[in-house]
């Protein structure tokens, strides 16, 4: 398969994905145009139906990676095995998709598909490009975990229920064993609403094992909502609003914007507060700023656009 040169990042059209889809043999229990492939939490896309139904509407409520990928790109294949292994170990808090692009050219010239391999995140119906190149295992943990966070932080907090045959044979194995969660203690108390512990155990957590990604995430995600809990979004917006160049109404409606999935909006308003002030106030704005980057996550685009625009507020 001949495909051009990756060049328009971002360049995902759904608006193109018509209300009646194609059609092809799905495994049973699986919608239109879904095959059940390996894995307990993984799928094959294979028409414009199935994507939008399994794919773009599915994502409302838990995150969907999609692979657009080709038997004749290895990279894709070697993508599509970590990827997989990664979701059988998520216990449901992504689902995994595959979209062969040489079975399916149809669907990729649709959505405007430049090269594969591409994966891309499915969240609140919104494709966002993540990688288009394998990358360490390793890596590749960290970054979806970057992405549940950002879900947590936009209001999506579904978990899957396990999809195909794969699943109901493995759900059948008793050796199987669920992943065991790194932080318990920190996660169970996030979970629960417990946020100063979740606080401590993730600052504990960082204090073991310095820089470590999942800590830093659940440590950003457990601030952000002990900082907003108990608050009226409405009286806090309105305070804001009437005192424009005050520190702590400003970073309060800019947390609000950031649980409510208002990502931009959320960024826009301390970039414009960081230019208005200076000394401690535009200090303790910049750090507010980097710890709502780290509730995203660096995977994401907009925290890229908006660190430039940071930076160029700050110089």
């Amino acid at each position: 398969m001949t495909v051009p040169q990756f060049s328009r990042p971002g360049a995902i059209d759904l608006s193109s994905l018509r209300k009646s889809g194609g059609t092809s043999t799905a495994a049973p229990g699986a919608g239109p145009g879904v095959a059940a492939g390996t894995g307990r939490y993984s799928f094959d896309v294979a028409s414009e139906q199935a994507l939008r139904s399994e794919v773009v509407e599915r994502s409302m409520t838990v995150v969907v990676i999609v692979s657009f990928w080709s038997q004749e790109a290895p990279a894709s294949v070697e993508i599509n095995d970590v990827l997989t292994r990664i979701a059988d170990n998520s216990g449901g808090r992504f689902l995994f998709a595959r979209v062969d692009v040489g079975a399916q050219p149809a669907l990729a010239e649709a959505l405007g598909i430049p090269q594969v391999p591409l994966v891309v995140a499915a969240l609140r119906g919104q494709l966002a490009p993540l990688i288009q190149e394998p990358l360490p295992e390793a890596e590749m943990r960290a970054l979806v975990e970057q992405i549940l966070q950002a879900a947590v932080a936009n209001g999506v907090t579904g978990t899957a229920e396990p999809v195909g045959p794969a699943a109901e044979e493995l759900s059948q194995d008793a050796d199987v064993v669920e992943p065991e969660a790194r932080f318990p203690e920190a996660e169970q108390a996030l979970l629960s609403g417990d946020l100063d512990a979740a606080v401590f155990g993730y600052e504990e957590a960082l204090r073991t094992v310095p820089g470590d990604p999942e800590a830093q995430l659940g440590l950003a995600q457990a601030k952000l909502l002990r900082r907003t809990q108990g608050i009226d979004p409405t009286a806090a917006r309105e305070a804001a609003a009437q005192r424009p160049d005050d520190l702590d109404t400003q970073t309060l409606a800019a947390d609000l914007d950031l649980l409510g999935g208002n990502v931009d909006d959320a960024f826009g308003r301390l970039i414009d507060f960081v230019r208005q002030v200076r000394g401690d106030e535009r200090e303790a704005a910049r750090r507010h700023l980097i710890e709502m980057f780290g509730v995203v996550g660096d995977a994401d685009t907009r925290v890229a656009k908006a660190r430039q625009q940071l930076a160029s507020a700050l110089f």
